[in-house]
C-alpha cells in the first residue's frame, strides 16, 4: 500500500527533515511512525499525502507515484491531522455532507454514508447541533468521520489524539481498532505517545532526527532490549562516571545507558541482582534517590538506539513503584 525508498526532504533553509528513509506498509496493516517532536514524522506524512514535494527518493501510495499521480492518490486516501478541519457553524451532519460533496458524492448514497458514519462515531444524538458546540473529543470523532466519508483505502493519522483527555483518546483508539480489524482499512499513524503505538500498531518504524533507528512489531522491539530495565537516579550526580563503571561490573548487567540524570541498566532476571547493585554502589560510597524495575517499553527501545528518551517525563509515568526513594 505504501512503498518508500531513500526518501529525502530538505527545506528551503537547508534543514534536512527526512534523511534517506525506506519502509513499506502492507495492505490492511496498522502501521505506526513513532518518534519525538521534530523527528520527521509530519514531514513524511505530508510527502505521502501529496501535500509536500519530496527532494529525493521514490514514493508510491496505493500503487500510484506521488509525483506522477497525486490526484489518484488523493482519491484513495483519508487524512486526519493534528488540528480539526471542521466548519464550526455547520452541524455535524452538514459537515459530513460538505466533505462528501467535495469528494463528488451526491444523493442517497451520500446520505446513507453520513448516517453510517454518525453511528460509527456515536454522534447521532448531536448530529443536528453546530460543531462549534461539540467538545474536543466529539470534534475529533467528527473529523475522523469526515476523513472516512469517501471510503478510502488508506487512512493517514498525524498525531490524531494530541490534546485529548484520556477518555476521549481511548474512544478514538477503539474506533480505529475497529476500522482496521473489521473493515481491513490500512492505517498509517504518526505518534509520540508510546502507549498509543504499543496498543494500536501491528508494526512500527521508530524515527529520530530524520532517520529510522528501529523497526518491527511492538513485541519484537521490546524483546530486542534483551531483558528487564533497571532505572536508577543518584543522590550525588557528580558520582555518575564512577557509578556507571560500578554498574557495568555487576554480574548480570548487560548494558548501561545514561538517561534523565541517571542510568538505565538492562538485565535478565533483574530482581535477582538488585541486592548486588545496591551493595556494590553502597560499597563505593554511592547513594541512590530512586531505583525501579520494569519490563521493557518502547521508550526503552528509543533510549537504547538514541541515548535519550522520547519524553523526558517518562520516569514520572512508570507504572512500577520504586524500590528505593
Amino acid at each position: 500500500m505504501i512503498a518508500v525508498k531513500d526518501l529525502v526532504e530538505i527545506y528551503s533553509d537547508g534543514t534536512k527533515a527526512v534523511d534517506g528513509i525506506s519502509f513499506e506498509v502492507k495492505e490492511g496493516e496498522f502501521f505506526g511512525f513513532l518518534g519525538p517532536n521534530g523527528a520527521g514524522k509530519s514531514t513524511t506524512i505530508k510527502v505521502l499525502t501529496t501535500l509536500l514535494r519530496k527532494t529525493e527518493g521514490k514514493v508510491s501510495v496505493a500503487g500510484f507515484d506521488v509525483d506522477r499521480s497525486p490526484a489518484e492518490i488523493r482519491k484513495n486516501i483519508g487524512v486526519l491531522s493534528q488540528e480539526t478541519s471542521l466548519d464550526v457553524d455547520l452541524t455535524g451532519k452538514e459537515n459530513l455532507r460538505l466533505q462528501g460533496r467535495l469528494q463528488q458524492m451526491r444523493g442517497r448514497g451520500l446520505e446513507e454514508r453520513v448516517d453510517e458514519l454518525l453511528r460509527l462515531v456515536q454522534l447521532e444524538p448531536v448530529a443536528d447541533k453546530p460543531a462549534g458546540r461539540y467538545s474536543g473529543g466529539m470534534r475529533k470523532r467528527l473529523d475522523l468521520a469526515s476523513a472516512l466519508i469517501h471510503s478510502p483505502r488508506l487512512l493517514f493519522l498525524d498525531e490524531p489524539t494530541t490534546g485529548l483527555d484520556t477518555q476521549s483518546r481511548a474512544a478514538i483508539w477503539q474506533y480505529l481498532e475497529g476500522l482496521n480489524k473489521k473493515e481491513r482499512l490500512t492505517i498509517f499513524l504518526t505518534t509520540q505517545y508510546l502507549e498509543e503505538a504499543d496498543q494500536l500498531c501491528n508494526r512500527l518504524a521508530v524515527i529520530d532526527h530524520g532517520k529510522l533507528v528501529a523497526g518491527g512489531s511492538p513485541a519484537e522491539l521490546k524483546e530486542s532490549v534483551g531483558g528487564e530495565t533497571i532505572t536508577l537516579l543518584l543522590r550525588d550526580v557528580s558520582l555518575r562516571p564512577k557509578a556507571k563503571e560500578v554498574l557495568k561490573a555487576v554480574q548480570g548487567v548487560r548494558e548501561v545507558v545514561d538517561s534523565d540524570g541517571g542510568f538505565t541498566a538492562y538485565a535478565k532476571n533483574a530482581g535477582q541482582i538488585i541486592a548486588g547493585i545496591v551493595t556494590s554502589l553502597d560499597r563505593n560510597g554511592i547513594q541512590l534517590d530512586f531505583l525501579s524495575i520494569s519490563i521493557p517499553t518502547l521508550d526503552d527501545v528509543f533510549l537504547r538506539e538514541t541515548g535519550r528518551r522520547i519524553r523526558s517525563d517518562e520516569l514520572s509515568r512508570r507504572e512500577t513503584e520504586p524500590f528505593l526513594m
